[in-house]
């Protein structure tokens, strides 16, 4: 079985073994007997099959400049990307940068940002940011995590973002399919994001922080699913202490296997 040819290889049949001892017994795959260079080989051994596995990988927000990514990041929470996908050009159509958004009507406002839930928090952020932007900005935003985390709504997560993929600025955005694959991985037992990006910092050479965060995170949201991972097809198998957590028979493994069109997403 295979994906269909138009399509990404993202499966990689794994070579036969048993489940790891963390998929059969459910303990952390963090391994603290696990010496930092060991563990830092491979972290980096991982890292480069997930650019061979998703040399596709890329922001799935749609942007054309650092304010619609900024906006459309801080929509992105509890969502789906394509949801957002569908939102952003009604918002900015109407509201193209910060002043103009600075100075909307929050019930246009609320209508607009309504399919992507949670809507009227995220008026206020949105409004919030805008008014923050034009404030003290000069309606700009600005180049700096020290600036951007000021910003209402806008966290480490949502900077590192704005900062990797609007100026170039390595970052590593430690999302929920991140922080859930580098345990997995057995890189980090932390929980805390701003703990967790720490420790992958120091196992990840800086200047593929960007793009090593958009292959982690396709690997979540088209392999390593939360809830059943396609084991049994993919790639990382032979480093992973998560072997076995999902399917390792290759066969029922690679239907697992997302496609972009059918990713979560939509």
């Amino acid at each position: 079985m295979s994906l269909p040819a138009s399509e990404p290889a993202y499966a990689r049949p794994a070579p036969v073994r048993r489940p790891t001892l963390a998929a059969r017994t459910g303990a952390s795959p963090y391994d603290p007997g696990e010496t930092p260079l060991s563990r830092t080989r491979r972290a980096r051994r991982m890292a480069r099959e997930l650019a061979l596995i998703h040399p596709d990988a890329h922001c799935e927000l749609d942007f054309t400049n650092a304010f619609e990514l900024l906006v459309a990041t801080v929509l992105s929470a509890q969502t789906t990307d394509k949801m957002v996908n569908k939102v952003t050009p009604t918002l900015f159509a109407r509201y193209p940068d910060a002043v103009a958004l600075a100075g909307a009507d929050r019930e246009e406002l609320e209508r607009i940002l309504k399919p992507t839930g949670f809507f009227r928090a995220k008026a206020n952020s949105v409004l919030g940011l805008s008014r923050a932007l034009v404030e003290r900005f000069d309606g700009e935003v600005p180049a700096r995590m020290a600036d951007l985390v000021t910003l209402p709504g806008v966290g480490r997560k949502t900077a590192n973002v704005v900062l990797g993929n609007a100026f170039g600025v390595p970052g590593l955005t430690v999302d929920t399919h991140f922080g859930r694959l580098v345990r997995r991985f057995g890189w980090t037992a932390e929980e805390d994001p701003v703990k967790v990006e720490a420790e992958i910092a120091e196992l990840i050479p800086k200047k593929e922080w960007t793009d090593f965060s958009h292959r982690v995170i396709f690997h979540g949201r088209r392999v390593c699913h939360a809830k059943k991972a396609a084991c049994g097809a993919c790639g990382l198998a032979k480093w992973c202490p998560s072997f076995g957590i999902g399917p390792v028979d290759p066969e029922v493994a690679v239907a697992l296997v997302k496609t972009p069109a059918a990713s979560d997403t939509e």
